[in-house]
């Protein structure tokens, strides 16, 4: 009670905390919280203390590239670089360079973290359900240990998960909207492969609606479930547990719900985006554009970060709303140069030698007619530069079709569709689906 009473003092006095943050500073680790001159707070990490940005103070920017607009004006300056530098802590580099190698342990959240009025809404009505019996915002029960554990072998983490047994189960896809999505085909094709009579569903999920679409989840025989956009950031508020790597993505596409009801989040965007590569493309010490700042933004950024790219320019709606996540990039990858730019305004991509687009721009019933950047920008990108688009219906979008148009190498989304889809059912089940199975399918009803 003297940890929460202490939160909502500071936060009366404007001083931005996260809970996990304040109870280590309330048990003596050392974490100093301190007021600036300007009125907001500012976190100084001593050396060798690693404190976790939660994701949910991320959650404005995911909207912001979900609602994002093409400007069709041209006129202006030139794109002007974001400047704002954060605080680094000796770990990181460390931290990063061994992410992949070593298995990791599941990242467990603290009891909360500063909330927006809508989260505070959802946690409102999730909390006030008489059904509720745990959410992430309450101590987390004692998890049954698999009997079997395999290792979840991705680019960025592996874990412990449970091997399921092969009895029906029922998994879904929530998100808003929906009526593109290919997503039960490929599963369906990847559960037959493994001979397993397990059902998939669409559940079209408005963010208004996601209280409810959690607790039915919960409570009718649901074993887990997959997140698009718009809610890979707002789900996280209410989880159990998050892997590691969907606590450095910030976002979580992939949910495993427990027989006790208890939920873990996973991410399995950055596997399927780095898989989708062709093994001829060299990104080492290369310059990345990254056009969008949500969940899928974050996850091409982190697969770019882990391919050792020199420098991630990235193109938003709104610099000032993404200085956060610039903040929370620096300090996750301090080799690697981050900066922001108005999307708007792009002139010259002349540096960039892969483009990516993370935006609905181009998305079949989501502006499908449209491009993110315009043909005359495009062509500014270098020779060999190489346009990557992780939208996959339709399979070639606007901004593919000039690319190939002026020369340029493209990659779509189809495959890291297919390779996040089969990691997120190694999850569900320890075992490997046919990607070919899965691609067959989803090639079919393109």
């Amino acid at each position: 009670m003297e940890l929460l009473k202490r939160y909502k003092e500071l936060k009366a006095q404007g001083v931005n905390i996260t809970l996990m943050e304040l109870k280590k500073q309330m048990d003596g680790v050392g974490v100093n919280n301190t007021v600036n001159t300007h009125g907001t707070s500012q976190v100084y990490v001593p050396q060798g203390v690693n404190v976790a940005t939660n994701a949910q103070n991320l959650c404005h920017s995911e909207l912001d590239s979900e609602s994002i607009n093409v400007g069709s004006s041209r006129a202006g300056e030139n794109p002007s670089s974001s400047t704002y530098v954060t605080p680094k802590t000796e770990s990181f580099p460390a931290y990063v360079s061994s992410f992949e190698q070593q298995p990791q342990t599941l990242y467990q959240p603290q009891e909360g973290t500063p909330q927006t009025s809508q989260q505070q809404s959802y946690q409102q009505q999730f909390e006030t359900s008489p059904q509720l019996h745990t959410t992430a915002f309450m101590p987390v029960q004692s998890l049954t240990a698999p009997s079997e554990p395999v290792k979840y072998s991705g680019n960025i983490a592996s874990v412990d998960v449970p091997v399921q047994n092969t009895e029906k189960k029922k998994y879904a896809l929530i998100g808003y909207p929906l009526g593109h999505s290919l997503s039960s085909f490929i599963h369906d094709a990847g559960f037959k492969s493994l001979g397993m009579d397990f059902s998939y569903e669409i559940l079209e999920t408005s963010p208004d609606s996601l209280v409810d679409r959690i607790k039915f989840l919960k409570f009718n025989g649901y074993s887990g479930f997959n997140v698009t956009i718009p809610l890979k950031l707002p789900v996280t508020m209410f989880l159990d547990e998050i892997d590691m790597s969907a606590d450095i993505i910030g976002a979580v596409n992939t949910v495993v719900i427990n027989p006790d009801k208890t939920m873990k989040g996973y991410n399995t965007d950055v596997i399927g985006f780095r898989k989708a590569i062709p093994d001829d493309v060299t990104l080492a010490g290369k310059v990345a554009g990254v056009l969008g700042t949500g969940g899928a933004a974050r996850a091409a950024i982190t697969a770019l970060a882990q391919s050792q790219v020199k420098e991630i320019k990235i193109y938003t709606r709104s610099i000032p709303n993404s200085m956060e996540l610039m903040s929370f990039l620096r300090e996750k990858f301090p080799h690697i140069e981050f900066n922001a730019y108005q999307i708007e305004r792009i002139r010259d991509l002349s540096d960039v030698q892969i483009l990516v687009n993370t935006t609905p721009i181009g998305m079949q019933g989501r502006a499908a007619d449209l491009t993110p950047v315009e043909e005359n920008e495009l062509r500014t990108l270098p020779q060999g530069a190489v346009v990557y688009d992780v939208i996959y219906n339709p399979k070639k979008t606007v901004l593919l079709k000039l690319a190939q148009k002026n020369g340029y190498k493209t990659i779509n989304g189809v495959d890291m569709f297919i390779y996040q889809a089969l990691a997120a059912e190694q999850i569900w089940t320890g075992r490997t689906p046919d990607f070919k199975d899965m691609k067959i399918a989803a090639l079919e009803n393109l």
